[in-house]
């Protein structure tokens, strides 16, 4: 791997320690938004069906957001160690993607990282664990998954996403996987109809990280990080975007057929961004100003989805 200086790959490059600005970039929570979506999801079904204990919520939503904080900095690491984050062109720079770049802009140490990292995954599963001891036992190895694809996704031996099975991963996780476990905190029963409503949404968040793998395709290609997007080529990875938006939406319409209440298609309103985020990808693959509006149409997407279905469970 060739070292590349971070001056050079980011002429943005800030060398001054920031221990606050780094965290904030790890923690600002707007990057759990896709877990807040799912987490919102399972609420809603669960609210839909009996009352809800609300303090469980709090602490389904800490551990949670803490296995997303600990992720974020792990992560960091090892894009950092590949080379992934230092290739990443300032013209392909984006909000959306890019990682938090928190070494790369020297924001935080490797040992601060590193502990960031360590606390967020200790507060992370003491957060489950106390579900498990205290409230549903059931829910053990739904949160033992979830943490391992979490560290896994990043980190070796697997290395989900270097091995084009991140895509995969996230699908799962942030669709059912967390969705359930919210639902089952609440009910200590696996919902079946909050399994068929998370799939679509959890096929649109992985949407969204791949719309994400874009602006990195080069980066990605050069550090060995073999992405779907990378082993597809821009070209024909537009074109799955959009099928898996499509399938998405098939599967929204029909829960109502596998006994959802009609109510949950108001999450077709996010239909609108997701077009238009699959029409740019397909006219404009390789031109980053001109995705980056389309990967907030496809954030967009997943949270209105998540919201009609959600208020769809909550009014039946």
């Amino acid at each position: 791997m060739k070292t590349i200086n971070p001056a050079i790959a980011n002429p943005e490059f800030r060398s001054e320690h920031d221990f606050w600005s780094g965290f904030w970039r790890l923690a600002d929570p707007k990057i759990s938004l896709a877990s807040m979506a799912s987490m919102f999801l399972g609420a809603c079904a669960a609210a839909g069906v009996g009352p809800m204990d609300y303090s469980w919520l709090a602490l389904t939503v800490i551990g949670i957001f803490a296995i997303e904080v600990a992720k974020n900095a792990s992560g960091e690491i090892f894009d950092y160690d590949s080379g992934t984050d230092l290739a990443i062109d300032a013209k392909d720079r984006s909000p959306f993607s890019g990682g938090k770049r928190v070494l790369v802009d020297g924001l935080l140490t490797r040992g601060e990282t590193i502990g960031i990292s360590a606390v967020s995954y200790a507060i992370g599963l003491s957060a489950g664990f106390a579900i498990v001891f205290l409230r549903e036992p059931e829910i053990l190895w739904i949160g033992l998954v979830g943490v391992a694809l979490a560290y896994l996704y990043h980190a070796p031996p697997a290395k989900l996403s270097y091995r084009g099975l991140g895509e995969l991963a996230v699908a799962l996780c942030y669709g059912p996987l967390i969705a359930i476990g919210t639902f089952m905190v609440q009910r200590g029963a696996v919902g079946k109809l909050t399994i068929l409503a998370a799939i679509p949404l959890g096929l649109l968040i992985a949407a969204f990280l791949w719309i994400n793998e874009f602006p990195d395709y080069l980066a990605d290609k050069d550090s060995g990080k073999r992405t779907l997007v990378v082993r597809l080529g821009r070209e024909r990875a537009s074109r799955v975007f959009g099928l898996i938006i499509f399938v998405a939406f098939v599967g929204l319409a029909t829960l109502p057929v596998f006994g959802a209440p009609v109510g949950v298609l108001l999450g077709a309103l996010a239909v609108i961004p997701a077009y238009k985020a699959a029409r740019t990808l397909l006219q404009k693959p390789t031109n980053t100003p001109a995705i980056v509006p389309a990967q907030g149409l496809t954030l967009l997407t997943f949270i209105l989805y998540a919201l009609g279905v959600g208020i769809g469970f909550l009014i039946s």
